[in-house]
């Protein structure tokens, strides 16, 4: 079975790195999970994801000059994505302007009044 980019295929983790994880594929050939591809959310430790001779679906992103496969957890599972995309509200750039401009006054006001408590003092005058 020739790896081909773009295909969805099932191996066996091998290895985990710092920056990864090696999953052996069908026909003994191994690729590379980057800590980047392991899942949608920061990963900051891939031991927290996976464990050696775990089974995983992944998808293979690149093969380079060298043989070097490049492999994706995150987009072998395309379904994860679209509902997470799905639960996200879609709001307007408008909406988003005007509560930015709304919090950006309030948050002036607070300072005005915070600084204008604090002022005065030895030798200050007010009329």
């Amino acid at each position: 079975m020739a790896i081909a980019v773009g295909s969805i295929v099932e191996g066996v983790v091998t290895g985990i790195t710092n920056f990864g994880a090696f999953v052996e594929l069908p026909d003994k050939v191994t690729g590379l999970v980057h800590i980047s591809e392991v899942a949608d959310a920061y990963v900051k430790d891939v031991r927290d994801y996976l464990k050696e001779q775990d089974r995983v679906k992944v998808k293979v992103i690149h093969v380079d000059e060298k043989g070097k496969i490049g492999l994706s957890i995150k987009q072998a599972n395309p379904s994860a994505r679209s509902n997470r995309e799905r639960r996200q509200p879609t709001v307007s750039f408008e909406d988003k302007l005007a509560k930015f401009i709304k919090d950006s006054d309030e948050r002036q006001l607070e300072y005005k009044r915070a600084t204008e408590s604090k002022r005065g003092g030895r030798g200050s005058s007010r009329y």
